[in-house]
């Protein structure tokens, strides 16, 4: 006999502002509390060091997750200059100091920082969440066993200077998915000669959704505490799915569509994953293949009725 799943159905997202000094994860279960919701599930995770824009997914909208982890990111950083750290960030332990370069300014800084724009090479963190025969790398390095990680290619769309100050700098970070700004701050530091760490780290833009739009935990236990609804707060699961460009569907190739067949459209306007709407709004997403003179849609994520807002 199968296990009723505990909760009720809350289908959308949810952007929250995440705190300081807590997991991804804990914030994720005290927010499902908060909706008593029976599915639900986060984008990536963010250090308990960091803060800032967390979507949370829900229900339906859970079978998107995977595409907004893909996207892109933002972030602000504060690196402290003349010290490294075991972890890359202020939660690991000092072990190396070297005295700040003089003068500092941010004409000197540039042609650093430049170094690191575009496509780059970064090698992860050991504190880093990738897995190694199974095992996440923390914790490798939490038992002292340190493991080869061969570099992978990221890019740096933008890399701003905000402040220098005489042994911390701030910058503003955009960039592609599996970047680690530990490892950027830590590699910056070594250019510069004197190490550095990560000591704050606030997230800007995750899914396509920025600090405009993030909700505060304190905020949704007052509502709940006046006894009203959280889920006005919800987002529909296309609201995180502006990059893919959209398509519209109507009578029999909806139909299809809605039965999981493939459908052929003619001209090859799209490649890659396609939004497709039909007469009641958003339906999923399907893969564009060009065939020839037509292009055929292969439904890839369908969402229920009760996923539709």
């Amino acid at each position: 006999m199968s296990r009723r799943r505990k909760g009720r159905d809350v289908n959308g997202i949810l952007v929250i502002d995440k705190p300081l000094g807590i997991t991804s994860n804990g914030i994720l279960q005290e927010v499902k509390r908060l909706y008593g919701a029976a599915k639900a599930g986060h984008t990536g995770a963010l250090d308990p060091l960091a803060t800032g824009v967390l979507p949370l997914c829900f229900g339906e909208a859970t079978k998107f997750s995977q595409m907004m982890l893909d996207s892109d990111k933002a972030y602000i950083a504060t690196a402290r200059l003349g010290e490294r750290t075991e972890t890359g960030d202020s939660e690991g332990s000092v072990v190396a100091t070297k005295p700040v370069p003089a003068g500092l300014s941010p004409e000197v800084l540039e042609p650093v920082l430049e170094q690191f724009r575009g496509n780059i090479q970064q090698v992860p963190s050991m504190y880093s969440a990738l897995k190694h025969n199974g095992r996440p790398l923390y914790e490798y390095a939490r038992e002292g066993i340190e493991v080869e990680r061969p570099a992978r290619p990221v890019t740096i769309y933008e890399l701003r200077l905000l402040d220098v100050r005489e042994n911390e700098m701030d910058i503003a970070v955009k960039c592609t998915k599996g970047t680690y700004i530990r490892s950027l701050v830590e590699d910056i530091g070594e250019v510069l000669g004197c190490g550095a760490h990560v000591i704050a780290l606030r997230r800007t833009l995750a899914a396509g959704f920025t600090l405009a739009d993030v909700h505060a935990v304190p905020d949704l236990e007052a509502i709940r505490e006046r006894g009203e609804s959280l889920d006005g707060l919800l987002v529909a699961p296309d609201a995180a799915l502006s990059m893919f460009p959209e398509h519209r569907l109507s009578g029999q190739p909806l139909v299809s569509i809605l039965n999981g067949q493939p459908v052929r459209i003619p001209g090859r306007a799209f490649d890659g994953f396609v939004r497709i709407y039909g007469n009641e709004g958003f339906v999923g997403l399907a893969e564009a293949l060009p065939e020839g003179e037509e292009t055929k849609l292969v439904p890839r994520r369908l969402v229920s009725d009760s996923g539709k807002r």
